[in-house]
């Protein structure tokens, strides 16, 4: 197993897959949820892509501390995850509040984005959003994970795959019912003391950046995403018709022909910005 340890100390588990060489990739899951669920995405990737998948802390084999989170160290611990793959730039692909991690990387750290994918993520929280973590973390904190996710996960997953989907509840979104209360709990609160003030500067980001959502995501509605899409001058919106919020997974075929597709124009685009920059004669003094 490889780890790597943040600013504060806290170990960040990490793996690497696909091709050796190739453009990086790195896979930001979101709330409760380990590394596992960028598995098909990862697969579907791994023939051309080198993937960087890491379990944010309080979740998977990541350290999961006591101490409160922000959602900025978590964007810190995944740069210091790219820092020891010894990974200059990368692809950020995020989902959830994975998709708001990879926000802030994309505003603190502009020179190590490639491009930027955001995936059934918002810009900013909503009131009876709020409510509604908070009430995870309350029922977690009193009733256990078990009790917490039995009412999530109806917001994950769409109506027609409920049934289908629901042996995979220990792995899917905020449903690992092995993994502590406190750390989701701490998760939860990251998410609700998320600092607004990086949303105007959404559009300085100046990479391409994809914006993914399902028309029928009940937690992040489409016009969450159509908003992402309005502030970023990069963006591209595409919305996955009868996907809800575990898009990567209930829709995994669509959702990676997409990603791919993007994945590629936005490396072309990259090598090309490279390649211009490389041409650049320098200034004389």
């Amino acid at each position: 197993m490889t780890y790597v340890r943040a600013s504060d100390g806290t170990r960040i588990h990490y793996s690497k897959t696909g091709r050796r060489g190739g453009p990086p990739v790195l896979f930001i899951q979101g709330l409760g949820a380990g590394k596992a669920g960028w598995a098909l995405q990862r697969v579907a990737t791994a023939p051309w892509y080198q993937g960087i998948a890491h379990d944010n802390r309080g979740a998977g084999r990541s350290d999961k501390p006591h101490t409160p989170y922000s959602l900025e160290q978590m964007a810190d611990d995944a740069i210091a995850v790219l820092d020891h793959a010894e990974i200059e730039n990368a692809h950020i692909v995020g989902a959830s509040m994975g998709g708001a991690i990879s926000q802030i990387i994309a505003v603190k750290y502009p020179e190590r984005t490639r491009s930027i994918t955001l995936a059934c993520t918002a810009g900013q929280n909503h009131p009876w959003r709020e409510e509604l973590l908070m009430e995870w973390r309350d029922n977690a904190l009193e009733g256990g994970m078990g009790m917490m996710s039995r009412e999530a996960f109806r917001w994950v997953i769409g109506p027609r795959s409920f049934r289908r989907f629901l042996p995979a509840m220990a792995w899917l979104g905020p449903l690992a019912l092995g993994r502590p209360s406190h750390a989701f709990a701490n998760q939860v609160e990251a998410l609700l003391d998320v600092d607004m003030s990086m949303v105007s500067e959404l559009e300085n980001i100046d990479v391409p950046v994809l914006v993914m959502a399902g028309n029928q995501d009940i937690l992040t509605p489409r016009g969450d995403s159509e908003e992402l899409a309005e502030r970023i001058p990069t963006a591209e919106l595409v919305v996955i018709s009868g996907a809800a919020h575990g898009f990567m997974v209930e829709h995994a075929t669509t959702f990676n022909e997409i990603l791919l597709d993007f994945l590629a124009r936005a490396e072309t685009a990259w090598c090309k910005r490279v390649d211009a920059t490389s041409r650049t004669p320098l200034k004389s003094a």
